[in-house]
């Protein structure tokens, strides 16, 4: 397994896994889609975090370092989108991919890192508390616009 930051030509392997999220389907390759993927894989604070094996991306999360003026202007870290393909699921993809958005987070000096899921699997909820998040100490609210 090989876990790294994506780069530029990963964008067809990451549209390919998010069918596994969602049931998202492929979108086509527009300029838009190129205009935006270029705004992602150039800002520095955007990382997508993808896991590997044998050249094919199997898992990957999205991690946001969001500048801020408190808690002594600490940044603090943001992560969405964790997917594993259905056919790699319970190797170790996705905990190793939330390990290297933890270590970005520690690196940019963040004070907390934030995780969503839509999931109510317990499966799946069980599967943060494991890796170390809580559903405890903050509420979320979604406004879909």
């Amino acid at each position: 397994m090989i876990v790294r930051l994506a780069n530029k030509n990963d964008l067809c392997g990451i549209l390919e896994l998010y069918t596994n999220l969602h049931d998202n389907e492929i979108p086509q390759i527009t300029d838009e889609l190129k205009k935006i993927w270029n705004e992602i894989i150039t800002d520095k604070k955007y990382s997508i975090i993808v896991a590997e094996e044998n050249g094919e991306i199997v898992s990957s999360c999205t991690c946001i370092i969001v500048p801020n003026l408190t808690h002594n202007q600490r940044p603090y870290a943001f992560i969405e989108n964790v997917v594993t393909h259905v056919n790699h699921r319970e190797k170790g993809y996705a905990t190793a991919c939330l390990d290297f958005a933890k270590q970005l987070a520690i690196e940019s000096n963040c004070y907390k890192l934030m995780l969503m899921t839509g999931s109510k699997k317990e499966s799946t909820l069980s599967f943060y508390r494991k890796a170390g998040y809580n559903s405890e100490d903050k509420t979320a609210f979604i406004m879909w616009i």
